[in-house]
């Protein structure tokens, strides 16, 4: 029990955790019609990169700007499969060639290509949703953490591949749709996915699954693998220096940001019906930072919240003002660099906490400031448990 509650983080964890399941698997479920609900669960998809990038960025000091390469990765693999599915002979019998996706027929293909044979099986597409995406992200942290690259050139070489693999899409029209993707996706073993009842199931696997990657998120920080991630991020040498394998650390949480983005990627793909490079390239990975940026880069509960707050402003400030939206946005993201460098989860710790205090009729909380000696007043860096070790 000890553990558990360790994990969640306490009472306050838990109260947060349960706060928001209730959101998204009771109030919006009751309060918003199919349209806007749906609208939520695509926002949620974006969630599961947010949360990836607070363990990669935030504890881990990984700042990646490709997270819409495996976001895309995972929705490709999905949509293979529903296509495939879609392109059964009887419904493209009209088709030079039935059997085969529309867009390989308008591109002059007789025979389904080698690489979308295995994604006829289910089980198969369930394994490369994440496999793929995670063998990427180990070919790339091997690449470059071993090599010790990090800091804005590990970012900038994720930006050049969420643009290489844009332009790969784009090209490869036969192979993948082209610019419009992979479209007109209509079933899912049989399960058609269009009807409001089972954009609604969707919906709830979606949110289950999210809780269930932000419980794992909670798991590895808890461990001491969390604590080795913030040591790194604070003092990477000083802990090369007491043993670790830094390289393999940054490894680890890497590929299981690439997890979580791909798994939000495919549950996109189902509840939106399609998927396109728009979705892979630089512009949406950085967006992708900016929902981790708004939440609270060191919050799992706040990056979906992030995720939520950014993508409804978009879509209110794109639909009331459709001229000046992107403007909005823009002040929207100063806004909060500029008085809530930490988000929304640094809002809640500097006023949440007075509010709910004062609401109780309590007095608010306030942090003792520890004497200091002249000592402790010179500088150095920020003490985490390695820095005892000899």
């Amino acid at each position: 029990m000890n553990a558990l509650n360790k994990m969640l983080g306490g009472k306050q964890g838990v109260v947060g955790l349960l706060i928001l399941a209730a959101l998204i698997l009771v109030v919006f479920p009751l309060t918003l019609d199919a349209f806007r609900l749906n609208m939520v669960g695509k926002y949620l998809t974006y969630a599961f990169v947010a949360v990836g990038l607070v363990l990669c960025w935030g504890y881990g000091g990984i700042l990646s700007l490709g997270q819409g390469v495996f976001f895309g990765l995972g929705g490709y693999c999905m949509a293979m499969f529903l296509k495939l599915e879609a392109s059964d002979p009887e419904s493209t019998k009209i088709q030079s060639t039935p059997g085969i996706p529309d867009f390989m027929d308008w591109n002059q293909i007789t025979e389904l290509p080698w690489l979308w044979v295995p994604f006829h099986s289910f089980t198969f597409t369930v394994i490369a949703v994440i496999g793929v995406p995670v063998i990427l992200a180990l070919v790339i942290g091997l690449a470059m953490f071993k090599r010790r690259v990090g800091d804005v050139y590990f970012s900038i070489v994720t930006q050049a591949i969420a643009l290489i693999l844009t332009v790969l899409i784009i090209g490869q029209q036969g192979l993948t749709g082209g610019v419009n993707g992979i479209t007109d996706l209509k079933t899912l073993l049989g399960w058609d996915i269009r009807g409001d009842g089972a954009k609604l199931a969707l919906y709830f696997i979606n949110a289950g699954l999210l809780l269930v990657c932000i419980l794992i998120g909670k798991f590895i920080l808890a461990s001491k693998l969390g604590r080795l991630l913030m040591a790194m991020r604070d003092k990477e040498e000083r802990v090369r220096f007491s043993g670790y394998d830094v390289a393999s650390f940054k490894i680890f949480v890497f590929c299981v940001a690439a997890a979580f983005s791909a798994i939000g990627g495919a549950m996109f793909a189902l509840q939106v019906g399609f998927m396109s490079p728009s979705f892979v390239g630089i512009v949406p990975s950085i967006e992708m930072v900016i929902f981790a940026a708004v939440g609270g880069r060191m919050s799992l509960l706040g990056a979906v919240y992030g995720s939520l707050l950014v993508n409804y402003g978009k879509t209110y400030f794109s639909e009331s003002f459709p001229e000046l939206w992107l403007y909005l946005m823009g002040g929207l993201f100063i806004a909060v660099v500029m008085y809530f460098p930490n988000g929304l989860a640094g809002l809640w710790e500097s006023h949440g906490r007075k509010w709910l205090a004062r609401v109780r009729g309590k007095p608010a909380p306030v942090l003792e400031k520890p004497h200091i000696t002249p000592v402790q007043a010179m500088p150095k860096a920020s003490v985490t448990p390695l820095e005892t070790q000899p």
